[in-house]
């Protein structure tokens, strides 16, 4: 699995005029499954989220967790993070998993944060949506499992 973070000082969704997902200071997670990915590596990139240190501590230090900040996190499926850009202008996506598994475990690593105790939103898988953040930082990290 893939997953780009942005700290936030806030993030939201927005699907057909409607804000679906929102929340404050935490991180806005994008994530792609790839062909072959489980749910072993969903809950994996979950732990690695949680734990990834990206907040300053009182120092001003990257040193504090979503964990330790009690931070948010908005989870919003990115299929386009499996792009394959290395022939042509036009990127493609085979790498990407099918879309049913890719719903699954773009949930399931929602569901997972959650579990850990991570404050979690989500956009909504399929969705044409529009996502708004404010990069606190800024700071962006990519992770892959």
């Amino acid at each position: 699995m893939r997953a780009v973070l942005q700290r936030v000082s806030e993030a939201s969704v927005t699907v057909d005029g409607t804000r679906i997902a929102a929340i404050g200071p935490g991180a806005l997670i994008l994530v792609c499954a790839m062909r072959g990915d489980d749910g072993v590596a969903a809950d994996a990139l979950a732990g690695r989220i949680a734990r990834l240190r990206m907040f300053r501590d009182d120092a001003g230090r990257m040193n504090r967790s979503l964990a330790d900040t009690g931070g948010a996190a908005l989870v919003v499926s990115q299929f386009t993070l499996a792009a394959d850009t290395a022939r042509g202008n036009r990127p493609g996506f085979s790498a990407a998993a099918a879309p049913d598994l890719a719903r699954a475990l773009c949930d399931r690593v929602a569901a997972a944060l959650a579990a850990l105790g991570i404050p979690t939103a989500k956009g909504r898988f399929g969705a044409d949506m529009r996502v708004a953040l404010v990069n606190d930082g800024p700071v962006t990290i990519w992770l892959e499992s």
